[in-house]
């Protein structure tokens, strides 16, 4: 396994050397934010909309940002030469996590503790040429997760269970549906494709904001599709002409395959459509432009 750098409250270290308090918060509770930050070429990607979302994420749990902007990339790209440096990956992920700290056992939120701050690197692994060739299979269930989905929270539980679900199945993902309408997947955004345009859930407090729905947005403009998001029916997905995850890691990548089902329709049924290649090659470009 990769021992891979960390940064934990100031100290730079190995994960396998890092240590917290069993009466952190994270540890106890769950009680803390993160976020992933894709890197290509050893330049971050889209950096201050990750931070952004840390920053959402952390108000909603009234946790103080514990670093300023140029703190956080500071320490981004120190990670990023650590990693370049021991293993020679070009393209990785910043992992970012924050905690509300230590304090003794209580439910309520106490005040004026210290943040623990926890950041490591690994490098990337992407999807495969086979995966973004022939497209990736998933299964479908009800979301039993909590209602605060827009809290990129570390209490993932209800994500390794739907994530798991998939895994059994030899599938790559797990698509949700609350009261019959799209959520998302257990880590991913999830889209379907109808006469060209694409389709997206619309933002709640059901669904994560991935950095990749505004992304797609520009990159629909870009490229001449229709772009929308509104409420998506299960029936909806089943009827798509295609269906699309997007993440950090997986970056867009075709689902052909629904509980079994091929997605689409005549020619292409069962196989990556045309929004999907279209977005996919606008997002290599993307990567370019718009990592620093």
């Amino acid at each position: 396994m990769f021992d891979a750098p960390c940064h934990l409250n100031g100290d730079w270290l190995k994960v396998s050397g890092a240590k917290v308090s069993v009466l952190d918060r994270g540890f106890i509770f769950g009680d803390g934010v993160y976020e992933v930050v894709p890197v290509y070429g050893r330049r971050l990607f889209r950096f201050a909309e990750h931070l952004a979302r840390l920053e959402r994420s952390l108000a909603k749990l009234r946790i103080a940002n514990p670093h300023g902007r140029d703190d956080w990339l500071a320490m981004c790209r120190r990670l990023v030469a650590e990693v370049h440096a021991q293993a020679g990956a070009e393209d990785q992920l910043v992992y970012i996590q924050v905690t509300r700290g230590v304090a003794p056992r209580d439910h309520v939120m106490p005040p004026d503790i210290t943040p623990t701050v926890f950041m490591m690197a690994n490098p990337m692994k992407p999807a495969t040429a086979e995966q973004r060739h022939a497209g990736v299979a998933c299964t479908t269930a009800r979301d039993f997760r909590w209602e605060r989905g827009d809290i990129k929270s570390i209490s993932l539980l209800g994500n390794v269970l739907a994530r798991q679900m998939s895994a059994d199945h030899g599938a790559a993902e797990t698509i949700m549906f609350r009261d019959g309408w799209l959520t998302e997947a257990a880590a991913s955004n999830v889209w379907i494709a109808k006469d060209g345009a694409l389709l997206g859930p619309p933002k709640s407090e059901h669904v994560l904001e991935g950095i990749r729905v505004e992304l797609l947005r520009e990159l629909c403009e870009e490229c001449g599709i229709a772009y929308n998001l509104r409420p998506i029916s299960e029936a909806d997905v089943r009827a798509a002409d295609e269906v699309l995850l997007s993440s950090a890691t997986k970056e867009v990548l075709p689902v052909t395959q629904i509980d079994g089902e091929a997605v689409g329709h005549g020619a292409l049924r069962g196989k990556p459509g045309p929004v999907y290649a279209r977005l996919y090659e606008a997002y290599q470009a993307a990567k370019l432009t718009m990592s620093i």
